[in-house]
């Protein structure tokens, strides 16, 4: 099973609209997904239908080793995708897992011992911090894929993520590797989007995904339907971008373990 974490710990980059409608449109051609929702306000869940209610089993009981992986996992609306639901609990985790054992570790101890071969893809829906929960993530991940808003502020987000990263993959997992930088909330109509996208891909270069995601008002109206965009609208602009990206990401995955 490959495993991605979507992470910045910028807030309002596009991190829950790209894990959500990336899950679907992944389920969409055909692989089995699995979405960790570690966000302790639960958009991602939300996003996809999933009321607090039915929330019997989430990411903090499953860190907390107080449910496996089996117990906590919900078929969405979406057919192939299933979502591991978060609850307001996860606020209190960063503390709690002060004092736990491995506690950098604990999801990944949690995946090792579940029977992940139901899936092909992961994603991890990581909070907007570079706090516990965003480490465990990265630990458990074999890369990271960086939704980056198209504004001044957003590289110097970015610059400390990925001293993150070289410190998580120095200590942690020396394999975690970075997926690529998609670039997100782009209006071309604004000379400084554009600017900051030049900048990024002179930086970076083919770590940045080709595909850009548009300012969209369809990909912020789909939450509140509980749907994806690309089930509420998959004809509007925000849709065909993240299909566009879905098929970027796809070919950079390896094959024999995405098939497998």
């Amino acid at each position: 099973m490959i495993s991605i974490a979507i992470a910045n710990q910028k807030g309002g980059v596009g991190k829950t609209t790209t894990a959500i409608n990336l899950a679907t449109a992944l389920a969409a051609t055909g692989h089995r997904t699995l979405l960790i929702d570690l966000d302790p306000q639960g958009n991602a869940s939300t996003g996809l239908g999933v009321q607090v209610r039915d929330r019997k089993r989430s990411s903090y009981d499953l860190l907390m080793g107080d449910c496996t992986i089996d117990d906590a996992v919900i078929r969405s609306l979406v057919p192939g995708l299933d979502i591991i639901p978060a609850t307001q609990d996860l606020s209190g985790a960063e503390i709690e897992l002060i004092e736990v054992e491995q506690r950098t570790h604990r999801l990944l101890n949690a995946l090792q011992s579940a029977g992940t071969h139901r899936w092909n893809v992961c994603l991890i829906d990581c909070p907007p911090s570079l706090g516990l929960l965003t480490v465990n993530a990265m630990v458990a991940v074999q890369s990271i894929l960086v939704p980056l808003q198209c504004e001044f502020f957003a590289l110097e987000g970015l610059s400390q993520l990925l001293q993150t990263f070289e410190r998580i993959r120095a200590r942690f997992n020396e394999d975690l590797s970075i997926l690529g930088v998609a670039l997100t909330m782009y209006d071309r109509r604004n000379r400084l989007t554009e600017q900051v996208a030049e900048d990024v891909r002179a930086c970076l270069g083919d770590l940045v995904f080709k595909t850009v995601i548009p300012r969209n008002v369809r990909l912020s109206e789909a939450p509140s339907h509980g749907v994806p965009a690309l089930i509420y609208d998959m004809r509007c602009a925000g849709s065909e971008a993240y299909m566009a990206l879905a098929r970027e990401l796809i070919e950079k995955l390896p094959k024999a373990e995405v098939a497998a």
